[in-house]
């Protein structure tokens, strides 16, 4: 796929290096446990943790200035008030902090994907591209303790566009001094991570996916699936 020389690796963060959907289950179920007891009717908790994860998917990369703090304190009292039950002055607050904090505490690299990370980063130059909402983002590399392992962090929450968008992959590749056709896209999202890899030219994009290929009628095709990115070494070499 192309003659030139692979000279550097695009990864994407959430449920690519860190198991952002792991740590935000265990969060909520964390938060279940603190509420009960605290509200006019339990039976509301699994739904009121439900209105909270909706509000949080459906949630802008840039709030306006608000501070993401703030609006997400303020999803909690929403989803609370929504199911019809009173909240407890500095209940919301209390919710979110919890959420955040066990959320945060969950957010680790395995050891052996730190390890292969090193071992890429001594051939190959890396770079973060992560979407999401700056400040949240940068809490997550912090807790990670992964800045180390880059050549180059993006966040996409710090510029006028996110992935899909070409431009932040062509920035990205910029910074490593690299053409899009020396680079590679690593991700688990086909709609972000493999669409922008396309979207730029990119040598090829790698979908971390269980699933062998793409839902049926999928418009995005990666050039390669593995289902961890502990097999993203055989790829490498596959393209060399």
């Amino acid at each position: 796929m192309g003659s030139e020389v692979l000279k550097a690796i695009l990864f994407d963060l959430d449920n690519t290096l860190i198991d952002t959907a792991g740590a935000g289950k265990i969060a909520i179920e964390t938060v279940k446990d603190f509420m009960k007891g605290k509200l006019d009717d339990d039976t509301h908790i699994d739904e009121i943790c439900e209105r909270f994860q909706c509000k949080l998917l459906h949630e802008a990369s840039s709030p306006g200035g608000t501070p993401i703090d703030d609006v997400r304190t303020r999803h909690w009292a929403q989803a609370i008030q929504e199911v019809g039950s009173t909240c407890p002055s500095g209940l919301a607050a209390q919710c979110y902090r919890l959420w955040k904090s066990t959320r945060l505490r969950q957010l680790r690299i395995p050891p052996a994907c730190r390890q292969l990370l090193r071992e890429l980063r001594r051939s190959y130059k890396l770079l973060l591209l992560t979407n999401g909402e700056a400040q949240t983002q940068r809490e997550k590399v912090a807790a990670a303790r992964c800045r180390a392992l880059f050549d180059a962090v993006v966040l996409c929450g710090e510029h006028g566009e996110e992935k899909p968008a070409a431009s932040v992959f062509l920035h990205s590749c910029g910074l490593l001094g690299v053409r899009p056709s020396e680079c590679v896209m690593v991700g688990d999202s086909l709609d972000t991570d493999i669409q922008g890899g396309v979207n730029a030219g990119l040598r090829a994009t790698v979908w971390i996916s269980a699933a062998d290929c793409p839902p049926s009628g999928c418009p995005v095709q990666p050039h390669h699936t593995i289902p961890s990115v502990l097999q993203l070494p055989a790829v490498l070499d596959r393209m060399q």
